[in-house]
């Protein structure tokens, strides 16, 4: 499996490349004893990772093959659709799936794709924050809706 390591304001990240698609970006750097293998996706993906965390992009355009169940698979494709700046809550999504806040949240906490597919747009009811599972938890997510210029207490 190809992967890249890079640095961001919300730490080292590592991005998996399978079948000529990205199928995982996670926190921290990659450690493996085989060097990592540049694909020209890879390349992409940081370059539009970095254009995100420079103000400068708002969407991403990169093959997507997050692995997931059915209902995880429709949930990232929510995730997907939630404007930039913006967000919603775990509430509004499960009812609009006619599921449950807490399986949109379990759906959020998997997601394998943060930040391309943007859990961190997810919030609970009453504009409180929630959780989040990447990075430093609520203060990486504090960051990722900053940059979109959401307002944040």
């Amino acid at each position: 499996m190809a992967y890249l390591s890079m640095n961001s304001p919300v730490g080292p990240l590592t991005i998996l490349e399978e079948g000529g698609a990205i199928v995982v970006l996670e926190w921290g750097r990659a450690d493996s004893p085989e060097p990592q293998i540049q694909t020209d996706l890879l390349e992409k993906a940081r370059s539009q990772l970095n254009e995100f965390f420079d103000g400068k992009r708002k969407d991403f355009f990169l093959p997507l093959a997050p692995k997931g169940s059915v209902f995880q698979c429709a949930v990232w494709g929510r995730l997907s659709r939630i404007p930039y700046g913006s967000a919603q809550t775990y509430g509004d999504i499960a009812k609009a799936m006619e599921s449950s806040p807490r399986a949109v949240g379990g759906a959020c906490g998997r997601n394998p794709i943060p930040i391309i597919i943007p859990c961190h747009r997810v919030v609970a009811m009453g504009g409180k924050l929630g959780g989040f599972s990447g990075g430093s938890g609520l203060v990486t997510k504090k960051v990722l809706l900053r940059l979109e210029g959401y307002p944040v207490t």
